[in-house]
């Protein structure tokens, strides 16, 4: 099947008629800026990995009242995190001096404030029962019973791969759909076991190798900021593009004003660091991404026992009215981000993206 026959399927398999995709983004997306996006004709995102049960619903139900169209519903599937009272005394023993900094204490100890999808029941059981139209898989998969029932429920399955090995494995598992995302992406780095090795593949060398050696049709994620770039994705095989630090900057995201700030200041700079919340995630460069560098040998928690204290740390600095402290997740177009409406953002890309593919078909 030829690359445009596959992302005309795909759009079709998810009833979007533009192969643009929101990044899911936990913490930054909103039912607003999900909706905003599907009724624009692509295909938005919520990111309920960090929510409760009844959150993650309530945050379904304002969505579906917003827009009558497909979205896409993400889970974290870590491997549940492992106690170490030992391990995290130290480091909150090495967080102490940026606490006093600002006038305050680190917390007597951690907690893991996320249940992988994984091993939580409740938020399996919810999703079955309220079938969004796609569902996605971050870190991982969940057990093949849920990945049945799911697809039982009538919803579409993507999943996030880093290499092609995991992108065979999503394939053995039915995934219908493979988020193939490069080193350049923002956030958190989808790989399944942060402690193995990492290929560090770009965006488009991953896509190419996964649409070489897959049936399934590959979405491509990972430094896209513009329809050009879209356009290069698509030509090199993938069936679609999931954009997701071009949406920080739009007024429906959740983004606050400092991570706001430090998004659309000149030049800004990303690097991929775990001390934020336990796993490798691509961050503006900011101070904890500095103390992060001068403490490299410190024994990190597990994620997402060290997002716990990374959250406290930020919540005190805020007070203080220092946004440097935050988890500003961003890939490495960050600089060219735009300030405009989510959905005059996905009409823009949408136009760049015939300009672009006009431009770069040969002549007659």
């Amino acid at each position: 099947m030829s690359s445009i026959s596959t992302s005309a399927a795909l759009m079709d398999r998810l009833g979007i008629s533009l192969p643009i995709l929101q990044s899911p983004m936990a913490g930054v997306s909103t039912p607003q800026m999900a909706a905003a996006v599907s009724n624009a004709g692509g295909l938005g995102a919520l990111g309920i990995g960090a929510a409760s049960v009844e959150q993650a619903e309530k945050m379904l139900l304002q969505t579906a009242a917003l827009t009558g169209r497909p979205f896409n519903v993400n889970v974290f599937c870590h491997k549940p995190a492992t106690a170490d009272p030992v391990r995290e005394a130290g480091w909150l023993q090495h967080l102490s001096p940026a606490f006093q900094e600002f006038g305050a204490k680190p917390p007597q100890g951690l907690r893991e404030i996320y249940t992988s999808f994984c091993v939580d029941r409740d938020m399996q059981d919810m999703l079955i029962a309220q079938r969004p139209a796609v569902v996605s898989f971050h870190f991982g998969l969940p057990s093949q019973d849920v990945i049945a029932a799911l697809k039982a429920a009538g919803v579409v399955l993507l999943a996030t791969a880093t290499s092609l090995a995991e992108a065979r494995s999503l394939e053995r598992a039915g995934i219908d759909a493979i988020v193939a995302q490069g080193w350049e992406a923002g956030g958190h780095r989808g790989i399944f076991d942060p402690a193995g090795e990492d290929g560090r593949l770009q965006t488009l060398p991953l896509v190419r190798e996964l649409v070489g050696a897959l049936a399934l049709p590959v979405i491509a994620a990972g430094g896209m900021m513009t329809g050009a770039d879209i356009a290069e994705a698509l030509a090199a095989g993938a069936a679609a593009a999931q954009l997701g630090t071009a949406f920080i900057a739009c007024p429906e995201s959740s983004a606050d004003a400092g991570y706001r700030a430090a998004l659309l200041a000149d030049d800004p700079e990303t690097e991929m660091t775990a001390v934020i919340s336990g796993r490798p995630a691509r961050c503006l460069s900011n101070r904890f991404t500095d103390w992060g560098r001068q403490n490299r040998d410190a024994g990190i928690p597990d994620y997402p026992i060290a997002y716990d204290a990374g959250k406290a740390l930020n919540a005190v600095a805020k007070n203080r009215d220092e946004f440097g402290y935050g988890a500003q997740w961003a890939g490495q177009g960050a600089a060219h981000a735009r300030v405009m409406p989510t959905a005059e953002l996905v009409a823009t890309l949408a136009q760049e993206l015939s300009v672009a593919q006009r431009g770069n078909r040969a002549p007659e």
